[in-house]
């Protein structure tokens, strides 16, 4: 295949990938209080609604919310883990560790139902904590791959220098350890928290429709109509999402934080 045909044939592809966003940012500056496509008029307004009206405002801040918690709690599950498994590879390691991936692994809905049957159990379905907690397991093997990479960067030679001098565990883990995977636990934070903020089985299945996230709020406003302020949330969502991963592209290294090796490198 010619250069200008492999040029051709990737710009085709990249217009297929971004032509359904392409009509979303057409359908949000609509004038008119439909989703209709090509834009009639252009208005910005329907962007300001997010913030003025009270039903958007309120999930928009409880999707930020949750996700800050769920994003939170999963670095606070995967890093201890991590930590474990550099110290000392074992066969029950392992297993926590396949344990820790498995709900990601798993088709979403299996891992809603699953949240439905404990918290219908224990009597909490409905309450805002239980989302928290379930998109904390659901997405804890972000966290988990990229904070295991970053512990696998740390040259042991380093740590084992360190303990001569005379250094303890706790003090090589604060001191040595942790500055260096500082840069895979920020990767995983925002790994965890763009998924959260944009998840809608999980959120559903675990508290319904006593609280609104921005997910369930769009699909209980499809029932009214449909208005242009849909997709302008939407446009908001993945303008969140790039300036999230451009953040940790600027400042680090995103190949190498989603597991790239360039040559050189030593596994």
């Amino acid at each position: 295949m010619s250069t200008a045909m492999s040029r051709l044939f990737f710009a085709l592809v990249a217009l297929f990938l971004a032509a359904p966003l392409i009509v979303i940012a057409g359908v949000s500056v609509n004038e008119m209080r439909s989703l209709t496509f090509p834009p009639v008029g252009f208005s910005l307004s329907w962007y300001g609604e997010i913030f003025t009206d009270p039903g958007w405002r309120s999930a928009l801040t409880t999707s930020v919310l949750i996700a800050l918690g769920a994003a939170t709690l999963a670095v606070a599950i995967a890093l201890p883990i991590a930590y474990s498994l550099w110290r000392k590879v074992s066969a029950v390691g392992r297993i926590i560790q396949t344990l820790g991936i498995s709900p990601f692994v798993l088709p979403p809905v299996i891992t809603a139902l699953g949240a439905l049957s404990l918290w219908a159990t224990v009597g909490a379905y409905g309450a805002w904590y239980t989302v928290v907690i379930s998109h904390a397991i659901f997405f804890t093997s972000l966290p988990l791959v990229t904070i295991s990479l970053g512990f696998s960067t740390i040259d042991r030679e380093v740590t084992e220098a360190a303990r001569t001098m005379g250094a303890d565990d706790r003090t090589i883990l604060t001191t040595i350890v942790l500055p260096m995977i500082v840069p895979y636990i920020v990767s995983g934070f925002a790994f965890a928290f763009v998924l959260s903020l944009n998840e809608y089985i999980v959120a559903y299945m675990t508290v319904g429709f006593t609280l609104e996230t921005v997910p369930i709020k769009i699909f209980n406003a499809l029932r009214y109509g449909y208005t242009p302020t849909m997709a302008s949330i939407s446009i908001l969502f993945v303008a969140v999402a790039v300036a999230v991963f451009g953040t940790v592209a600027w400042f680090g290294d995103l190949p190498k934080l989603l597991g790239a090796w360039r040559a050189g490198d030593e596994r």
